[in-house]
């Protein structure tokens, strides 16, 4: 019959085929996990796996005898978004300069790097693209070489570049936490190595952070389902809890990001920490608790942070109100 095919097998023309199809997709995609999704299963799971194996890796030292030991409270614990949260500005600008200062990066890459981030404070958006490229950039980069040589090169950063770069509102909340015996947790983009150097230099619990490939200690240049953001550190959080028995609605997180909505959600008490315009929005209509140290103004309170463990503390710690500092790039 003219205008008549069955390239589908189902006795229908090219016409209603196409009209078809596209909705067999939709369809397949509302009742199972979209490609996105799954990457960000995958690298929450990752992420959980490879932070509490750095985590048991680690030489703690002895308690002081003089030292009275802190009541563990083993079902609260705590999640630091890192970059403008716990780390003024982003954490892999920081290491980035570190780089370019041992020659590992061009000057030229740097640029592009504080473009994006330039880009993303302002539009409070990511770029697909953006994001594509500083991953690419990232892998190649770690491609052949050691975990230990980037362990190496993040403590080093991190003493000469990050350590002044650390808000002390946030780390005095952290310390808050740690002091009513909850575990402490950075949630960040940052490659899990150098994420977990900086908790390390904190004395907090551990990182959950991107888990780049390794064989033999050695990078591969391919990442484990992919970036540790938005969805992926929701998971993540998720599954560190289920493996640490945490109870999650006695837990807390923080961030500066509307891209952290997810993680912020899956807690039982949210704060917003010098919150870009998007999450403040949020954070207001939700009722989060709002704490901004860019400014010497006192943090706008919204909501009391039931989780925050005030009672165990006893008051102990004050909360610190950071002051931007100018600093030479």
């Amino acid at each position: 019959m003219p205008g008549r095919s069955f390239p589908y097998g189902w006795g229908m023309g090219e016409t209603w085929a196409r009209i078809i199809r596209p909705g067999r997709r939709l369809f397949s995609r509302k009742f199972g996990p979209s490609e996105e999704e799954v990457r960000a299963n995958l690298a929450g799971e990752a992420s959980a796996d490879a932070a509490l194996a750095l985590q048991e890796s680690r030489i703690e030292p002895e308690p002081s005898a003089d030292t009275a030991p802190v009541p563990h409270d083993l079902t609260a614990a705590a999640f630091f978004d890192v970059d403008n949260t716990m780390v003024q500005g982003a954490s892999i600008i920081h290491f980035a300069r570190g780089l370019v200062a041992r020659d590992y990066f061009d000057k030229s890459d740097l640029f592009e790097f504080a473009w994006q981030q330039i880009k993303f404070r302002l539009t409070g958006k990511e770029n697909l693209n953006d994001v594509a490229t500083g991953r690419d950039k990232a892998l190649s980069f770690v491609q052949g070489r050691s975990t230990e040589e980037l362990r190496r090169l993040g403590e080093e950063i991190y003493d000469e570049i990050i350590a002044d770069k650390i808000w002390p509102g946030t780390r005095a909340l952290a310390q808050m936490h740690l002091d009513a015996g909850q575990q402490v947790w950075l949630v960040t983009a940052t490659p899990v190595q150098l994420a977990d150097v900086i908790a390390k230099r904190l004395g907090l619990t551990g990182a959950l952070g991107t888990v780049a490939e390794s064989e033999n200690g050695v990078f591969t240049g391919r990442l484990v389902g992919d970036i540790l953001h938005g969805l992926g550190k929701a998971h993540a959080v998720r599954a560190l809890a289920i493996r640490e028995g945490l109870n999650l609605k006695r837990c807390t997180a923080y961030s500066d990001s509307h891209n952290d909505v997810p993680m912020l959600s899956v807690v039982g008490t949210a704060v917003a920490i010098n919150p870009d315009p998007d999450l403040r929005q949020v954070a207001r209509t939700r009722g989060w608790e709002i704490r901004d140290f860019r400014t010497a103004r006192k943090a706008a309170k919204v909501g009391v942070p039931t989780a925050l463990g005030l009672g165990a503390a006893g008051g102990a710690v004050a909360v610190l109100v950071g002051r931007r500092r100018d600093r030479a790039a």
